[in-house]
């Protein structure tokens, strides 16, 4: 069942700092209860000479950049290279990797954002995975709750796989391009190398190396 859409055909676990997280899971929404906890273990482990511990359970790299305006509450971990701009907002249980740019009035909670992840210009990203490399355009959004408050169940057409959680933004995979202004609706989940185009309601499973245009036009990349 949604065999398109495992951790393994989604995220290389070699581009993040929480590959142990995902270890003996199927679906990497399967993470989302654990983060937190994740976070808090691995911290205690990280090199003090490598990150800084900032209040309580917030791990900081001392190569990253923190804007002072800032807003960091824990448990957090944030990357080597990694840039916290001017008022973001890491409302805590995010994990976020090396090299990545969190922008100016971006939101992030209960997220894993694999190495190199860009979420640079208002965005929400709540109960979400992010792959390597993935890019949120300016005023994309994770929409993390149904409207009738109902548990998230992820649906490829006929296939359905009841995911048990209440709070679930998307699962994004490696190199995914997220056009501007665009939602991904609770249980979206996006193959690798897809473009999603702007200002689209993105909902369920969209394949791998695909431009999303509408639910009815998903385009095949050439080569």
């Amino acid at each position: 069942m949604l065999k398109d859409y495992t951790i393994e055909n989604l995220l290389d676990l070699k581009e993040t700092i929480a590959d142990a997280l995902f270890q003996g899971k199927i679906y990497p929404w399967e993470v989302l209860p654990e983060i937190g906890d994740f976070i808090r273990k691995l911290g205690e482990t990280l090199d003090p000479e490598e990150y800084e511990r900032v209040g309580e359970d917030v791990w900081i790299a001392r190569s990253a950049t923190v804007a002072p305006t800032a807003s960091i509450t824990g448990p957090a971990i944030i990357g080597k290279n990694t840039e916290i701009r001017h008022c973001a907002f890491i409302r805590g249980k995010a994990l976020i990797g090396e090299g990545c740019v969190v922008g100016n009035s971006t939101e992030l909670k209960n997220v894993v954002l694999f190495n190199r992840v860009q979420v640079p210009h208002y965005n929400y990203v709540g109960d979400s995975v992010l792959g390597y490399r993935s890019h949120m355009g300016a005023g994309s959004i994770c929409s993390n709750v149904k409207s009738d408050k109902k548990l998230v169940i992820v649906k490829d057409g006929e296939e359905k796989a009841e995911t048990g959680l209440k709070k679930f933004g998307a699962m994004v995979g490696d190199f995914v391009e997220v056009g501007c202004g665009s939602v991904l609706n609770p249980g979206t989940v996006v193959g690798r190398n897809t473009n999603i185009y702007p200002l689209s309601p993105v909902r369920g499973c969209v394949p791998a190396n695909c431009i999303y245009k509408n639910r009815e036009e998903i385009v095949r990349k050439n080569g």
